[in-house]
């Protein structure tokens, strides 16, 4: 785990020229930058207090500019609330790249990925300046934060959050969101989740669905995450019938691997994202486009299929399936039989089922063997 820092935490109620009240709502434009042509750009953000003090949870999205599933999640939250903030503060900021959102981009106009440049600085390069405000003006005042993303171009994520388990407070936050599977890591050099927890704001990712898209099932799962959060945290009253549902298993991983293609071609898929798989299960079939096979991708691992490409088009070594891979045989044997026994109206179903429909999937025309024996994974991996 990374070195906490001591902390020198913001008030909540100052944002220079606007002021928040116990119980009110005030929208507040940060300023983020300039265009080319000199024009000053704003970052919006919402600061919601309730009428008692207590923790400060921060909301964020679009990191990544694209990354934008996040981003109709908060203005749900904002303009249809499902609870009453009763203690603390929610600070929602539905963009944090807002050049690269203007755009559709990934990047900032300079051509950086800003989840590889935080802490950032105030003398640094447009996207290091942008990295130091986030830290300034929303990590200073949280006391945790969570942060969505979604899959990068050409690919899809089943819903899993990604915490430092060894960080108590990322722990709490990430069991009780409640996704089916918790990545144990502490994200990448210069990412805000990494940055944020070593400045003492613990923080958790969920990564969920595709950019450019705004896909329900998406949002109902991340504001069921939020919602079970403000519960744990007392920020907002709920009783046992109020609160929503949550997966009835979890398991949390401490590695992860991509299945890549040995050839290029077209493939047909024959998992979808969600699925648990088998080793030596087929993943896709390999076509040439007149249909003649160039390969069967099959399954290195035991595990659980966390994202996947959504282009069927690939080169030699292109990436294709992303595979979350359990400790222990017992681990997956308990997730694979608690998947088979969910009502299919549960909302991770749901996702499932909607998450399919971006890819088609069909039946491998090869049978494997169920029974191979399990390989146990390294948990310091």
């Amino acid at each position: 785990m990374s070195k906490t820092l001591g902390r020198n935490k913001r008030p909540i109620d100052d944002w220079g020229k606007k002021q928040v009240q116990p119980g009110e709502q005030v929208r507040v434009r940060l300023e983020a930058g300039e265009s080319f042509t000199g024009v000053s750009v704003r970052l919006p953000v919402m600061v919601w207090r309730g009428m008692e003090d207590g923790p400060v949870l921060g909301v964020t999205a679009a990191v990544h500019g694209d990354e934008i599933n996040g981003t109709g999640a908060i203005r749900r939250l904002i303009e249809e609330p499902d609870f009453e903030l009763k203690r603390g503060a929610l600070i929602l900021v539905p963009v944090i790249n807002i050049m690269g959102f203007e755009r559709h981009s990934r990047y900032t106009p300079d051509r950086r990925d800003l989840n590889r440049t935080f802490p950032g600085s105030i003398r640094g390069s447009l996207t290091g300046r942008l990295a130091h405000l986030i830290m300034e003006e929303v990590v200073a005042r949280c006391d945790y934060i969570v942060d969505l993303h979604t899959a990068a171009i050409r690919r899809t994520n089943f819903p899993n959050v990604r915490a430092d388990i060894n960080n108590t407070g990322c722990e709490r936050l990430a069991r009780v969101f409640g996704a089916e599977v918790i990545v144990d890591n502490e994200g990448p050099d210069g990412s805000l989740r990494r940055e944020a927890c070593r400045a003492g704001c613990p923080t958790i990712i969920l990564e969920a669905g595709e950019i450019w898209k705004v896909e329900p099932s998406v949002q109902d799962m991340t504001l069921r995450g939020i919602t079970h959060i403000l519960s744990e945290l007392d920020m907002i009253d709920m009783t046992e019938e109020t609160k929503p549902e949550t997966s009835p298993h979890q398991m949390v991983v401490h590695s992860s691997s991509w299945v890549r293609a040995g050839n290029g071609g077209f493939l047909k898929f024959h998992v979808a994202p969600g699925d648990t798989v088998e080793k030596d299960q087929p993943l896709a079939t390999n076509t040439g486009l007149l249909g003649l096979e160039n390969e069967t991708i099959l399954s290195p691992h035991h595990g659980f299929v966390l994202g996947m490409t959504t282009m069927p088009a690939v080169s030699p070594g292109d990436p294709i399936i992303h595979i979350a891979l359990p400790d222990t045989r017992k681990q997956f044997r308990s997730l694979e039989k608690s998947v088979d026994k969910m009502e299919d109206d549960a909302l991770e179903n749901q996702v499932r089922d909607h998450l399919a429909t971006n890819i088609t999937v069909e039946e491998p025309t090869i049978a494997f063997d169920e029974d191979e024996e399990f390989e146990e994974t390294d948990n310091d991996q």
